[in-house]
């Protein structure tokens, strides 16, 4: 038998500090959820499914470095959520936001 094909994991990094800081705390609160949302954004930050889509409006784009990119959701938990920008050409995914709470920004 053939063993399964690789899939190549994308890198993901943290655009700032305050992500850094919602990150820690989602981790903290709500351990197993998070560690899933980091495997998901390193193999497939791209899935459009209930917990993980394309953010609208005025979120929908995001400025990293020199690079204008898409901005997604992943619900962590039922109030937890985590912004990203996920970079196809370098494949990584940027952390932009991350917290415990709902974010007012999407109310």
């Amino acid at each position: 038998m053939a063993p399964p094909p690789t899939v190549e994991e994308w890198d993901v990094r943290f655009a700032t500090n305050d992500a850094v800081e919602g990150w820690q705390q989602l981790g903290s609160q709500a351990p197993g959820p998070t560690k899933k949302c980091w495997e998901d954004l390193r193999r497939d930050p791209l899935r459009h499914d209930k917990r993980q889509h394309p953010l609208h409006d005025n979120l929908e784009r995001r400025q990293i470095g020199d690079r204008d990119l898409p901005q997604w959701q992943y619900e962590v938990t039922g109030a937890g959520r985590v912004w990203y920008c996920p970079d196809g050409d370098k494949r990584v995914v940027w952390l932009t936001y991350a917290s415990v709470g709902h974010p007012k920004a999407t109310e």
